[in-house]
């Protein structure tokens, strides 16, 4: 799982360049993708994403009962442990002492997800995608 900040104003374009550039340029094209059909994930981010890698995506229309909720069950966790960090003023100070609000603190977030065992599984994302815990 990967948590990058983005702003409701940003264009199925800008939502295809981060994902490019956070996703694909480091991990290379995912196998599956489960989202919660934002428009941002339809057609024209697709069309935009694989434009770029110079593919072609055929989308389908089939029911897969398999990932039926995944995408909110996660957004869910990742909103709770977000608002548990906003709710306790979860800011921290730099060496420098610039403040830090939950955007520079969501890489810590997507650790302690992705180190957290799973119910469904047993197991830790970060097991299932990469074979071991950082």
């Amino acid at each position: 799982m990967r948590c990058l900040p983005c702003h409701k104003e940003d264009t199925a374009m800008d939502t295809a360049l981060i994902f490019w550039n956070n996703i694909i340029s480091t991990c290379g094209v995912p196998k599956i993708i489960i989202s919660d059909r934002d428009p941002k994930f339809t057609s024209e981010f697709w069309t935009n994403l694989y434009d770029m890698r110079g593919t072609k995506l055929a989308f389908s229309t089939a029911y897969h009962p398999q990932t039926d909720g995944l995408a909110e069950s996660m957004i869910q966790t990742m909103q709770d442990i977000l608002k548990r960090f906003c709710a306790y003023g979860m800011e921290y100070k730099d060496h420098e002492g610039y403040t830090h609000d939950w955007i520079t603190l969501l890489p810590a977030v997507q650790l302690a997800y992705n180190t957290s065992q799973r119910s469904t599984t047993g197991k830790t994302p970060a097991l299932v995608e990469k074979g071991g815990n950082p």
